[in-house]
């Protein structure tokens, strides 16, 4: 049974248990970017290998430090079973609703792994239109490895883009606050106005009229 070598809530219990009811392939769901205001949602779908260890200092990739979070990522890119990326921009969000957008997000990254997975481990949501036996678990990037891993897979992946967009839109600052509501991003929107990748349907993003 893996475990962390430090002090941590992060553990294998929920794999372990939907292990020993015959499941193999279970991936881990998480989504990053739900509150920004700008850039895309991501989500990422991650199936552990039970026989690698966990990488050390493993959590819910908002209680890590930017260095922590890469060489988490780098390690379980090398380690994991499978692991998929999901993504809905923007211009989509606005469309249908931040919720619809993740849930597509996390449809996606699931309909991209291989091998499939078998049973889900899910952060908070349940996905029936994924059609696989799975859970819930309310906190999960704090409790679950492999929710914990998705968590970090998918923030990795998601910063990296946002500095991407900061070399095209560098007047913003998505380098730093990738694409969340600070002060200098909200300043930033005061001066500037909108860009391609702001969701204007969120609030702070246009001018209450």
């Amino acid at each position: 049974m893996n475990r962390l070598s430090r002090t941590s809530n992060i553990g294998t219990s929920f794999e372990d248990t939907v292990r020993a009811c015959g499941y193999r392939l279970i991936a881990g769901i998480d989504e990053v970017g739900r509150g920004a205001l700008a850039g895309p949602v991501v989500a990422a779908a991650v199936i552990l290998d039970p026989a690698a260890p966990l990488p050390e200092g493993l959590d819910d990739s908002k209680k890590l430090t930017p260095a922590e979070r890469e060489r988490i990522g780098a390690e379980l890119r090398q380690t994991a079973i499978a692991f998929a990326m999901g993504l809905v921009p923007a211009e989509d969000i606005d469309r249908i609703n931040i919720l619809r957008a993740t849930r597509r997000a996390m449809l996606d990254a699931i309909s991209k792994l291989d091998p499939r997975a078998d049973y889900l481990l899910i952060d908070a949501l349940e996905l029936k239109e994924a059609r696989l036996p799975q859970r819930a678990i309310i906190r999960g990037d704090s409790i679950s490895a492999s929710i914990a891993a998705a968590s970090v897979i998918a923030k990795t992946y998601r910063d990296g883009l946002m500095r991407e967009y900061d070399t095209v839109y560098s007047q913003y600052g998505f380098a730093r606050h990738v694409g969340y509501g600070t002060r200098a991003h909200l300043a930033a929107l005061r001066e500037h106005g909108v860009c391609p990748i702001h969701r204007r349907s969120f609030r702070g993003v246009l001018p209450v009229a």
